[in-house]
């Protein structure tokens, strides 16, 4: 059998599998049942390694070892595989993020906020900046920003930018609002993105200002995070934002929007 070096590499990344149990299923899976030796022959696995793997893939639930001499092997359908990996993925994610927390409360936390404390003590406060490289990085960073808003949250976007935000942000935005925090968002109405942006009534005004292209959001014109490129020309891995904690710059941002936000109908 020809093994597509695309297709495995989709199997290896979907499925978390190393390159040797991705040739073995996919090998098992065009027969449907075999045993190791006639597996490890399609596949091209070394033959010594090939119980290794089927021990591996049996555990994981990807195959079924069918009983008899000589031993074989049946290939378990796709379907109730994802479904096994799902399940498996969660609880895994569940247990870390049980681990993760529970951290908060121990003496090694507590070590930790002390290194970092005691670390920024020493660091000029016009100096504190960072680059972040992909949305999801990106995204992270602004609900930090966000969770630390007193008074007032500043977000200019686009089309697309409003419609995510909405989509991942609104719950944070909801709490500041109910907090007191005044909310507003500069982005292009759209047919689509106004009926987005009706999610948010009573959290945040939505305005479009005419000639204000850019995307930042701005936390007590005080914590700035602006991105550097349009995100109609580029992919989510490849976004890539800059933020600045510094009240001198993003007050002089702030009062540029104020103009902005005023002149605008």
């Amino acid at each position: 059998m020809i093994m597509n070096d695309t297709f495995l590499k989709r199997l290896r990344s979907s499925f978390d599998l190393n390159e040797y149990e991705a040739k073995i299923w996919m090998a098992l899976l065009s027969k449907g049942v075999a045993t190791a030796g006639e597996l490890a022959d399609i596949s091209n696995v070394p033959r010594s390694r090939s119980y290794d793997v089927l021990e591996s893939l049996e555990k994981r639930g990807f195959i079924l070892m069918k009983l008899g001499k000589p031993i074989k092997y049946l290939a378990v359908a796709p379907e109730e595989v994802i479904g096994r990996v799902k399940k498996s993925v969660l609880q895994d994610a569940s247990q870390k993020a049980l681990t993760i927390e529970t951290l908060k409360d121990s003496e090694f936390f507590d070590d930790l906020d002390l290194l970092f404390k005691n670390g920024i003590d020493h660091v000029d406060p016009t100096t504190i900046s960072g680059s972040l490289r992909g949305r999801r990085n990106i995204y992270d960073q602004i609900e930090s920003m966000l969770k630390t808003a007193k008074k007032s949250v500043v977000i200019s976007t686009t089309e697309k930018g409003l419609i995510r935000k909405v989509d991942s942000l609104k719950y944070v935005l909801k709490r500041l609002a109910g907090n007191g925090v005044k909310i507003r968002i500069v982005a292009p109405l759209t047919q689509e993105s106004e009926i987005v942006s009706k999610e948010l009534k009573g959290v945040a005004t939505v305005k479009e200002v005419k000639g204000m292209s850019s995307r930042f959001v701005l936390v007590d014109d005080t914590n700035l995070l602006f991105m550097l490129t349009d995100d109609e020309k580029i992919t989510d891995k490849n976004d890539v934002g800059v933020w600045v904690n510094s009240p001198f710059f993003a007050s002089t941002l702030s009062t540029l929007f104020e103009h902005a936000w005023n002149k605008s109908k």
